[in-house]
């Protein structure tokens, strides 16, 4: 406190005027660090679901191809980007599951804040997977049905669109956030 009364944040960024609670964060919240944890994990949770349930049916529809008359026909480059689109589809749900195997093994030891930004790499790393699963597996459809010299140019479209919906556009929302002086939730 200073010497004419007025409360200010202390080092570790607690603001005495709060009791801390806010974690020296001005963002609008009144929520301690745990209460805060507790609501990233919540809404991580959620976006989790979303990604995980498309990547395993994406996974199961990508298995069950290699027991068809047709997969045997397969070329072995056709037969290589699928088993490649199979690892990664293998791989991005690996990635999405892996914050409900780490919230298991690490529940209970007050530790949430930790498992949030660990579940939110592994779901980032998901995210990225699951890009690349989608990437390959319509390279490997548009192939097979089409054979047309346009497919890499489509599928480049494509791509295209997801990284703008997934990572340009909210970038871009959050640069102008940022820039306006809004603090992260």
């Amino acid at each position: 406190m200073s010497s004419s009364g007025d409360a200010r944040p202390d080092p570790a960024g607690h603001d005495a005027r709060d009791g801390g609670r806010n974690d020296g964060r001005d963002d609008g919240r009144d929520e301690s660090p745990e209460e805060r944890a507790d609501r990233q994990w919540q809404d991580l949770v959620q976006e989790i679901r979303v990604a995980q349930t498309g990547v395993q049916i994406l996974f199961g529809f990508l298995l069950s191809v290699a027991f068809t008359t047709e997969f045997r026909r397969l070329p072995q480059t056709d037969t290589t980007i699928y088993v490649v689109t199979v690892v990664l589809a293998s791989l991005a749900t690996g990635a999405l599951i892996g914050p409900v195997a780490f919230h298991r093994l690490v529940w209970g030891r007050r530790i949430k804040p930790e498992t949030v930004v660990w579940a939110s790499r592994l779901t980032f790393i998901g995210i990225l997977l699951l890009l690349a699963t989608l990437t390959t597996a319509l390279f490997l459809v548009l192939r097979v049905t089409t054979h047309n010299a346009l497919v890499p140019w489509l599928v480049a479209g494509v791509l295209l669109w997801y990284l703008l919906c997934w990572f340009a556009l909210p970038l871009w929302v959050r640069g102008r956030r940022r820039g306006r002086g809004a603090g992260r939730p």
